[in-house]
């Protein structure tokens, strides 16, 4: 889960898929050579989720259980500062999200040198077939960590990653599917993430979406690898789909700085729209093609944005105290209501009103006017959102 699912990309073209190289046993699916020792891994990590609390629904654990992640992943990227970036890896990135892991397209050693928002960056690549046995057991492990793993990198940019699999269980859960719904998935990253909704729903219910074939592409083949077969479909996200449409949920696995019409156009009645938004997720009920309205869950969540937008512009902050800026809280108001509030505003609301986290505030749609609220969608405090991708989050 986790590419941007919309605009345009360019550069070099990806590290050769794994998947694509392997041979297929007598079923038509990948052999693979990990099953058995990736199976108690991925135990750990299932087990790991559920004493953490991001894991409650029998049906979503089972998914976990069974999904093999190693084959969505064949190469991930570990990130650290350049200097050290010869010496091996210096961590698998942020948690909560996907914004922190950062990679690039490597070769020969597998360590590249790519430019990022916080600087030079070195890349570290790990790699199922690696001809060294310690660094093979090393992906595997990374494969299984309850951490988001950067896997595609173009021109400096994060593509692609698999998200925290802790949030996606998190997120799976409040998307709060039932039998027979019809999920479109936007940001098809590298499959992981739909072949968990086919695993619950069905192939025939589930269709994932993403701008780039090279994204597409390669989750198809994870996909098949895995034994799912769910619609991966070439466009872009800011347009949904609509030769799948109706939909019961849409996930995006991307940014947005306000909702797209098209997703509401492409939902049934009632149907709930769960996606990233100012450092955080909303979850919004659909009353029809004009009509939503919900609350942020409680979690943290940075995910790259959706693309085809230009570079969005930093959010303000200036004047402010360094002491607020440390608050998670404080800084999803400000990523919220950034070009609406000067940052001293912010603050003094956020002071006043003692405080909120994110399950207080809450977006309303109503035909052409969206907008993100605090407490009341009539109340005293609103902030028209922008179009998607008007934003930087500031962390």
């Amino acid at each position: 889960m986790g590419s941007t699912g919309g605009g345009t990309g360019g550069g070099t073209r990806s590290a050769p898929d794994a998947t694509e190289r392997a041979r297929p046993d007598r079923t038509g699916r990948e052999a693979d050579p990990y099953a058995e020792e990736a199976a108690a891994v991925r135990a750990g990590l299932v087990r790991e989720i559920v004493a953490s609390g991001g894991l409650t629904d029998p049906t979503w654990r089972a998914a976990f259980e069974e999904v093999p992640r190693h084959l969505f992943v064949p190469y991930y990227y570990e990130t650290g500062e350049a200097h050290e970036a010869g010496g091996g890896a210096a961590g698998a990135g942020e948690v909560r999200g996907e914004r922190a892991a950062a990679g690039g397209e490597a070769g020969g050693t597998g360590v590249v040198v790519a430019g990022g928002a916080r600087g030079t960056v070195g890349c570290t690549r790990l790699w199922r077939d690696d001809s060294h046995p310690l660094r093979r057991a090393r992906w595997l492990a990374g494969a299984y960590a309850d951490a988001p793993l950067a896997t595609r990198v173009r021109d400096g940019e994060l593509i692609t990653s698999s998200s925290q699999p802790s949030l996606m269980a998190q997120m799976l859960q409040a998307l709060q599917v039932r039998d027979g719904d019809r999920v479109l998935e936007i940001g098809a990253g590298t499959g992981y993430n739909a072949a968990l909704l086919a695993h619950r729903l069905g192939d025939a219910q589930v269709t994932t979406l993403d701008l780039d074939p090279e994204i597409t592409d390669a989750a198809r083949n994870h996909l098949a690898a895995a034994g799912y077969r769910p619609a991966v479909v070439t466009g872009d996200g800011a347009r949904g789909c609509p030769s799948h449409a109706p939909y019961d949920r849409i996930i995006a696995t991307c940014a947005v700085a306000s909702v797209p019409p098209a997703w509401l156009g492409q939902c049934g009645p009632d149907a709930l729209i769960l996606t990233p938004l100012a450092t955080g997720l909303i979850a919004l009920r659909v009353a029809d093609a004009r009509h939503a309205e919900g609350r942020f869950l409680a979690t943290p969540a940075y995910f790259v944005p959706l693309r085809g937008s230009g570079p969005p512009p930093q959010v303000p902050t200036y004047g402010l105290p360094s002491r607020p800026l440390l608050d998670d809280s404080f800084r999803f108001l400000l990523n919220l209501a950034a070009g609406q509030m000067e940052p001293v505003e912010a603050l003094a609301l956020w002071e006043h009103e003692g405080r909120p986290g994110r399950e207080r505030y809450g977006v309303t749609v109503r035909g052409e006017r969206q907008w993100a609220w605090l407490d009341d969608p009539e109340g005293a405090y609103g902030w028209p959102l922008g179009p998607p991708g008007r934003l930087q989050p500031y962390d």
